[in-house]
């Protein structure tokens, strides 16, 4: 898998995508995907090319997959047993 990219039109449009098995999808994991005119309040929210809507994709974005709370700096401060 690739990095994101930023691409900037004349008019401001922002458009973040990702380099997936030979094409681009719109993909952004910090934010939209798709800012038209860099208006935000018309922001589009894309996950590898699939559009969802802004509260799905906060959704998708807490359940993503990280380090258990053991492994990280506050489970290790809150005395974990592991």
């Amino acid at each position: 898998m690739g990095n994101t990219n930023k691409i900037k039109t004349a008019d401001g449009t922002l458009v973040y995508y990702i380099h997936i098995d030979g094409t681009n999808k719109m993909h952004n994991w910090n934010g939209p995907a798709y800012i038209p005119q860099g208006n935000i309040k018309l922001a589009e929210y894309y996950v590898f090319g699939m559009k969802h809507s802004r509260e799905d994709f906060l959704n998708i974005k807490r359940e993503a997959n990280g380090l258990p709370w053991y492994k990280t700096a506050i489970g290790k401060t809150a005395g974990a047993r592991v």
